[in-house]
């Protein structure tokens, strides 16, 4: 990206050539590059000039005068806005180039971003992380509480049949008396005891 500077080389003003000089002198001391384009002349360049600025940047008489300032084809401003950016650190800003690392204007880019966003470590903002770590818990927690659900489901169902075995060995254990005592019953008699039975009527006759 190249910045254009539209100049008056002899222009019999001493005000413009005061902010020529100014606006020149500052961007050499930014080392930013630029290509100063004479509209004195050159026909050419004097007439893109005059068609690129804005209706609105433009004078009453609708002939802006220089210096005016261009990114490319992009416009940024004139003297006066030039100014102002200088006078708020934001130069690279009004010109469309990215501040270098380290500049003031860098400093001041980078504490309105934390300002925004949040602080950044290790290339993330800390809000995402933050935001991202809050996710995960509550989606764990979720987790935690249908685990607990299910393990009480378990444990009720546990609790009854440990409460049904003991009921069923207990019917279990009533049957095989009962059969037991109906298999006492139901033996048959011997010989010996029939012949003991039948000695034991004729004594008591």
């Amino acid at each position: 990206m190249v910045i254009k500077v539209f100049l008056a080389s002899s222009s019999g003003s001493t005000a413009i050539k005061k902010k020529q000089q100014d606006v020149l002198g500052f961007l050499e001391a930014l080392k930013v590059d630029y290509a100063p384009l004479d509209i004195a002349c050159n026909e050419d360049n004097r007439m893109w000039m005059r068609e690129n600025v804005p209706v609105e940047k433009k004078p009453t008489n609708g002939i802006p005068l220089p210096p005016q300032i261009f990114n490319e084809e992009s416009y940024c401003g004139d003297y006066e806005t030039f100014f102002d950016a200088k006078e708020d650190n934001a130069v690279y800003a009004f010109l469309g180039l990215p501040p270098p690392p380290g500049s003031k204007e860098a400093k001041e880019a980078e504490k309105a971003f934390i300002l925004e966003n949040g602080p950044v470590k290790n290339g993330t903002v800390e809000n995402e992380t933050v935001e991202s770590e809050t996710v995960e818990n509550g989606t764990d927690d979720a987790e935690d509480e249908e685990n607990l659900e299910a393990e009480e489901v378990e444990e009720e169902n546990l609790d009854d049949d440990s409460l049904k075995a003991p009921v069923k060995q207990e019917e279990a254990q009533e049957e095989v008396e009962d059969d037991e005592a109906k298999g006492e019953d139901d033996q048959p008699v011997s010989e010996e005891e029939e012949e003991l039975r039948q000695l034991e009527e004729e004594e008591d006759e």
